[in-house]
């Protein structure tokens, strides 16, 4: 299990990973990182759904009809997504009303229907689970990093506290909060993880 383990969260965070090797999840990658603490709640969300979503689906996996699987995977997906949705509007009403309409998107998010059909009902529980938290935890090292990136370019802040030199010397790069600024972040970072393991990109 130990190898199975490492391997599952190998692929999962690298050598897989569902932002920039697979490229899905684009629409969350681009719209809710100009600001950490959205994308932090985001990531959260993704990583809840994606590991309880895969263990569900695998352990109901021999009693779904395959006529019909694709009808209940969504159904589970959706259940743990309505969770997310009350949890982050009853913890955070104002970054709710923000990123919002994009946890409602997680139903239909690639990653989670991916690994949901890929490696969820084909495989037992606890691997299924590791699996959802590894693609999760992929999917939020890219957001994060994003962010990172974006909110001081952009606001000269970081979880929302001003840094130091925001008032002395720095000016904001108002790019940076719009789309092209993630565009722009999430094509450097594919292009520098893509790199690390093709030495022809460098």
């Amino acid at each position: 299990m130990a190898e199975t383990t490492r391997s599952i969260f190998t692929k999962g965070i690298w050598a897989e990973n569902p932002v920039y090797r697979q490229v899905l999840g684009i629409c969350s990658a681009l719209a809710v990182t100009n600001l950490l603490a959205n994308t932090l709640l985001m990531c959260a969300g993704v990583i809840f759904t994606t590991a309880m979503s895969n263990l569900t689906i695998s352990i109901l996996r021999n009693h779904i009809p395959k006529r019909i699987r694709m009808m209940v995977q969504v159904l589970i997906i959706a259940s743990f997504v309505m969770m997310v949705d009350i949890m982050i509007r009853a913890s955070a009403p104002d970054i709710h009303r923000f990123i919002g309409p994009y946890v409602g998107l997680i139903i239909t998010n690639c990653i989670i229907m991916g690994r949901a059909e890929a490696f969820a009902s084909q495989n037992k529980p606890l691997p299924s689970l590791l699996d959802g938290l590894a693609a999760g935890l992929g999917y939020s090292m890219v957001l994060i990093a994003i962010a990172l990136v974006r909110e001081p370019l952009g606001f000269g802040t970081v979880l929302g506290h001003p840094l130091p030199v925001r008032d002395l010397w720095w000016h904001s790069w108002t790019i940076m909060i719009m789309p092209p600024g993630a565009f722009f972040t999430l094509g450097l970072l594919t292009w520098w993880a893509r790199a690390k393991t093709d030495p022809s990109l460098q």
